[in-house]
């Protein structure tokens, strides 16, 4: 179940610029859908064969799960790297949490049905 929109905005406004500013959690750098304004958004990034998945812990309609899947392409930086990733594709838990390294935990209450962004890493160059 996804958490309450008012947390969001919370978040977004207080807890997120902290995280960017502590540099410890990947970020998620995308293009708003309207505004053509770029935002830096603190995510678990969890690292597939070919990409990277995302859990939308406010729901699949969050906006930057929809800011990402209209451009199809973000960046993800980590650890001061940064890296291009494209198609951006809702997935269900159950179909990709076996890619994961095993030991995975995922935040706790994520149903198995739950929609994930998944991504592909564009090589540079």
């Amino acid at each position: 179940m996804p958490l309450p929109r008012w947390l969001a905005q919370i978040n977004k406004r207080v807890f997120n610029p902290r995280e960017i500013r502590r540099g410890v959690r990947p970020v998620l750098i995308h293009v708003g859908r309207s505004s053509g304004r770029i935002y830096r958004t603190p995510l678990d990034a969890h690292p597939l064969p070919d990409g990277y998945l995302f859990i939308p812990m406010y729901g699949p309609r969050a906006d930057w799960v929809r800011n990402v899947l209209r451009a199809g392409t973000a960046r993800l930086s980590i650890g001061g790297e940064e890296m291009r990733l494209v198609s951006p594709r809702m997935v269900r838990k159950k179909d990709v949490w076996s890619l994961l390294p095993e030991g995975t935990s995922g935040p706790k209450g994520v149903a198995e049905e739950a929609e994930l962004l998944r991504m592909d890493l564009r090589p540079e160059g």
